[in-house]
C-alpha cells in the first residue's frame, strides 16, 4: 500500500535513541501505525534516533516520506535519505514547509528543538494560522510536566481554558493515531484572519 503526499503527519521528536528503549520502540511502532491508518510521514528528515525510526516505520511499510532538513544540520542529523528529501537554508524555512505539508502534528518525546517545534506550532493554532490536529505522545509520562505547566498557565490566567485543548495527549502509538480523526478544534481560539497560510 502506498500513500500520496496529501495524507503526511508531520513528527516531531529527538534525533538520538534513548537510553530508555520504551521511547524508541514507541516511535518503531507509531510508523507502523501511521501506514495502516493511512497516512504518511512529513519530518525533520534523516536517518538518526528517534526520527529515523519514525521515517523507517513508515517506509518499510510503503509509506509515504518526506524529510525538509536544513544544509547546515545535514553534518550533525547526517545525509541518510529516507524516501524523498528536501533540503533548505533555514529553520524557519524548514517549519514553514513541514507545516505546509502536513494535516496533522504529533510530538513524541525529544529535547530543546521538540518542545519548541510543538510549543511554536501549538501558537500558530492559537492564532488561527492553521486548524490542524496537534497530538503528544506521552509515552512513559514524559510529557506530564508540560501537561502541568499548561494547567498552571491556565490557572494563571495566561491560557484560555479551552485552548489547553488544542493539545491532545496520548499514551500510545495507537491513541495518537486514532486521535487524529477525532480532534475537535477549540472555539476559543482567537479568530484571527491571515493573509497566508505560514506567518512572515
Amino acid at each position: 500500500m502506498t500513500h500520496n503526499n496529501d495524507n503526511l503527519v508531520c513528527v516531531f521528536c529527538a534525533s538520538h535513541d534513548s537510553t530508555n528503549p520504551v521511547y524508541n520502540e514507541a516511535a518503531d511502532t507509531l510508523g507502523r501505525e501511521l501506514v495502516q491508518a493511512g497516512y504518511g510521514l512529513v519530518y525533520g528528515g534523516g536517518g538518526h534516533g528517534l526520527m529515523g525510526r519514525v521515517a523507517r516505520g513508515v517506509f518499510d511499510n510503503n509509506g509515504s516520506v518526506l524529510g525538509i532538513i536544513p544544509h547546515s544540520l545535514t553534518k550533525y542529523e547526517g545525509t541518510v535519505e529516507i524516501g524523498r528529501t528536501i533540503l533548505v537554508d533555514s529553520m524557519h524555512e524548514r517549519k514553514q514547509l513541514m507545516n505546509e505539508h502536513a494535516t496533522a502534528f504529533i510530538a513524541l518525546p525529544g529535547g530543546f528543538g521538540t518542545l519548541e517545534e510543538l510549543l511554536e506550532i501549538a501558537t500558530w493554532s492559537m492564532l488561527c494560522i492553521h486548524s490542524k490536529p496537534i497530538i503528544v505522545l506521552n509515552t512513559n509520562g514524559y510529557y506530564n510536566a508540560l501537561g502541568d505547566m499548561i494547567d498552571k498557565a491556565v490557572e494563571a490566567g495566561f491560557v484560555k481554558p479551552g485552548n489547553k485543548e488544542i493539545i491532545v495527549m496520548c499514551d500510545t502509538p495507537q491513541e495518537a493515531v486514532a486521535a487524529i480523526k477525532s480532534y475537535t478544534v477549540p472555539t476559543t481560539r482567537y479568530g484571527l484572519t491571515w493573509a497566508t497560510a505560514s506567518p512572515i
